[in-house]
């Protein structure tokens, strides 16, 4: 009997629940442009990183591009909803719990065993401190 998706599914449970207790969404940046640093790892394999150009449309909804790829993310509460797009055709969709640390945020797709984190410099729309 294979046990993996229900163990999946309640990893995911958990995850969520204890995301649930802390309020993920108030650290989300605010609205503008960002040069962002996007790195993935697959199952215990190092994380490879690259840039990215982030657009947060609204504190729950943003936009990451990496070259041709557009991952299109929406923050709820406890858990991130991604749909990452090739031009007009959709290549993935799936739901996973976050958590922003810092200025970067993270979260795991459980069923491909890939973590992501997303860091964010400082807003391109800010004015430069005058010297």
């Amino acid at each position: 009997m294979n046990r993996s998706p229900r163990l999946s599914a309640l990893a995911t449970l958990a995850l969520a629940a204890a995301g649930a207790s802390f309020p993920a969404a108030a650290a989300a940046p605010t609205v503008g442009r960002y040069d962002g640093q996007f790195c993935v790892s697959v199952a215990a394999a190092a994380a490879d990183c690259g840039p990215a150009q982030v657009e947060v449309l609204r504190p729950t909804r943003l936009r990451v591009r990496i070259s041709d790829i557009v991952y299109h993310l929406k923050l709820n509460s406890s858990q991130l909803e991604v749909v990452l797009m090739h031009g007009s055709m959709q290549i993935d969709e799936f739901v996973a719990p976050y958590d922003w640390v810092g200025t970067a945020l993270q979260f795991d797709d459980l069923d491909k065993r890939t973590r992501y984190e997303l860091r964010l410099a400082a807003p391109k729309d800010e004015p430069k401190a005058a010297r």
